[in-house]
C-alpha cells in the first residue's frame, strides 16, 4: 500500500536523502572522536603559560599591580615549597581533599560549556558580624560580575565563634570552603574578599587549604626562641588553593599587624590608663581572638600567632598561600577608623604614612589614591631573646612604655615578612561622608541605609576583580595561539 505523503501525519518525515546525510555525518563525528586527543585544562600548565605572557609584555605598573612578583623576581617563578603538615588530622584530610580536586578525573578538569559557575569568591566577615554584613555587597557584587561567579558569604564565624581565636576560625572557614568546592565541580579559581578581622580569619585558612605545585625544601622557620629568619626576597605566584587556582586576596578594613595604642587601635584615643588596661582586659572580652590581636597570646618564648603567619612555619604556609595569589589588594581607611588603623590596615610604617589626597578618584567616591608597592627582598620575620622578654614584660606588666616597645618590635618584623610579597594598597577617606565616623562599617557598607558612603568601594573592587579576570582570559588566549 502506498504511503499518502500529503497526509498531515507523513509530511514532517524526514526524506531518505537527508537520512543517510544525517548518518554520514554522525559516522564522521564518531570516527573523529576516536582519533582526536581531548583537550584538558591544567590549572599548572595554565599558570605557566600566563607567566610567560606576562613576561612577554610590557605592562603598565597599573596593569601589572596584581602580579606577585616583579620582572626582578621572574628568576624565582620556579620556587617550590614543602607541603605543609598541621597539627590533627582534620587538616591533613583538608589538603587531602584539596589535591584530590585536582587529580583522578574529576568534571574540573574540563572545558566548563555550561553557563555555570567557575568562579569562587569567598566573603569573610569581621569580629560580631554574620552574612547579612554583606547583603548590599553581595547583591552588586552579583550585578557587575555576572553568573561565572559564585559568590558565597561565610557563615560558619558568627557573632561569638569571631572570639575563638584566629586560627580556630580559620580552620572553620578552610573547612567550610572545601565544603563548597566539593558540591560545586565546575569551579577552576578562587578569591577571597573580607572585612575587618575577617582578613586574618582567610589568612588563616588560605594557609590550610594551600597545595604547593611541587615540593622542596624550606628552611623558613621560626622557632620558638631562635634567631632563625628567612632568607628568601619575595614567593612566586605557585600553588593552589583547594585544588583551585588562586586569583584575588582583598581585605577591607583588617588589623594585619594587630592593635595597639592610638596608631592601632583609635578607641583607645592614646590615653596611657587605657592602654594599659586593654591588652589584659582584651582576652576577657574577645576572648583568644583579643590575646592574638594584641600580641600576647601564647608562653613567653613562643612567637605570637600574628608573627608566624607573616611566615611561613610549622603552623602554616602563610606566605606562600598569600603568594600564590594574582592580585593582593588592602583598601584602609585614612581616618575616622576607631576599630582599625590606617597603619595597621595598609601594612605601612608611621615613616610610610603621608598625608592622603583629599580628592575622590573618578567613578569611586572616597576612594582616593591606589599604590602598588613592589615586593621588597628582606630577611623574614624571626623571634630573638630580647623579643621573648619584651613578649613577656608585656604580659606581665602591660604598661604603656613595655607594650608599646613590644609591638613596635613585633610589627616591623611583620612588615618585613609581609613586604616580601607585592601589595596594592586602596586608600579609603570618608571625611566628605555624612556620617565620616562610621568608617570602619562603611567600607564594606554593612548597612545599606545608614553605611551607604562606602558603594564606591565596592564598585572599585568589582572593577579590580573584572579586570584581574579579563587579564587572566586575554593572556591565557594569546599563550593558547
Amino acid at each position: 500500500m502506498l504511503l499518502n505523503c500529503q497526509n498531515p501525519f507523513f509530511k514532517h518525515l524526514t526524506p531518505p536523502s537527508e537520512l543517510i546525510t544525517i548518518y554520514r555525518d554522525l559516522w564522521f563525528l564518531c570516527k573523529m572522536a576516536s582519533t582526536a586527543p581531548l583537550f584538558h585544562y591544567s590549572p599548572r600548565f595554565i599558570d605557566h603559560r600566563i607567566t610567560n605572557s606576562n613576561n612577554n609584555n610590557n605592562l603598565s605598573s597599573s596593569s601589572t599591580s596584581c602580579s606577585s612578583s616583579t620582572s626582578s623576581f621572574d628568576n624565582l617563578r620556579g620556587n617550590n615549597w614543602n607541603i605543609n603538615t598541621f597539627s590533627g588530622t582534620k587538616h591533613q584530610n583538608l589538603k587531602a581533599q584539596a589535591m584530590s580536586t585536582t587529580q583522578g578525573t574529576s568534571p574540573r578538569g574540563n572545558i566548563n560549556v555550561k553557563d555555570e559557575p567557575d568562579h569562587l569568591l569567598v566573603l569573610v566577615h569581621g569580629i560580631m558580624g554574620s552574612p547579612s554584613d554583606w547583603t548590599y555587597f553581595e547583591a552588586d557584587l552579583k550585578r557587575r560580575l555576572g553568573k561565572r561567579f559564585l559568590i558565597y558569604a561565610s557563615s560558619c564565624n558568627t557573632y561569638t565563634k569571631t572570639f575563638t581565636g584566629i586560627d580556630g576560625a580559620g580552620k572553620r572557614l578552610a573547612e567550610e570552603v572545601m565544603e563548597i568546592v566539593r558540591n560545586t565541580e565546575s569551579l577552576k579559581k578562587i578569591s577571597f574578599l573580607a572585612h575587618s578581622l575577617g582578613g586574618l580569619f582567610s589568612r588563616y585558612a588560605i594557609a590550610v587549604l594551600y597545595m604547593p605545585n611541587t615540593s622542596s625544601d624550606d628552611s623558613s622557620v621560626i622557632a620558638g626562641s631562635t634567631n632563625t629568619s628567612l632568607k628568601t626576597s619575595c614567593y612566586s605566584n605557585t600553588g593552589l588553593i583547594a585544588g583551585l587556582e588562586p586569583s584575588n586576596f582583598i581585605t577591607l578594613a583588617t588589623p594585619h599587624l594587630g592593635v595597639r595604642g592610638k596608631k592601632q587601635l583609635p578607641f583607645l584615643l592614646g590615653l596611657p590608663f587605657l592602654e594599659k588596661i586593654a591588652a589584659p582586659l582584651a582576652p576577657i572580652f574577645t576572648g583568644r581572638t583579643g590575646s592574638q590581636l594584641f600580641l600576647t597570646d601564647g608562653q613567653p618564648d613562643r612567637p605570637p600567632l600574628l608573627l608566624r603567619m607573616a611566615s611561613d612555619c610549622k603552623d602554616g604556609k602563610f606566605v606562600s598561600a598569600l603568594g600564590a595569589f594574582r592580585c593582593r589588594l588592602l583598601y584602609a581607611n585614612v581616618s575616622y577608623d576607631h576599630m582599625v588603623g590606617w597603619r595597621t590596615s595598609s601594612i605601612r610604617r608611621e615613616t610610610e604614612l603621608i598625608k592622603p589626597p583629599l580628592q575622590s578618584l573618578d567613578g569611586y567616591k572616597h576612594v582616593v589614591s591606589v599604590e602598588y608597592c613592589p615586593p621588597v627582598s628582606s630577611e623574614g620575620p624571626h623571634f630573638p631573646e630580647e623579643a621573648a622578654k619584651a613578649k613577656q614584660a608585656a604580659q606581665n606588666e602591660p604598661n604603656n612604655q613595655n607594650t608599646v616597645e613590644y609591638h613596635e618590635t613585633m610589627e616591623e618584623e611583620m612588615i618585613r615578612g609581609l613586604q616580601r610579597l607585592g601589595w596594592k594598597k586602596v586608600d579609603v577617606s570618608f571625611h566628605s561622608a555624612f556620617w565620616p565616623f562610621f568608617a570602619h562599617n562603611n567600607i564594606n557598607v554593612k548597612n545599606e541605609w545608614l553605611y551607604n558612603a562606602g558603594v564606591g568601594v565596592v564598585a572599585h573592587v568589582a572593577d579590580n576583580i573584572k579586570q584581574q579576570e579579563n587579564q587572566q582570559g586575554s593572556t591565557y588566549v594569546a599563550a593558547s595561539l
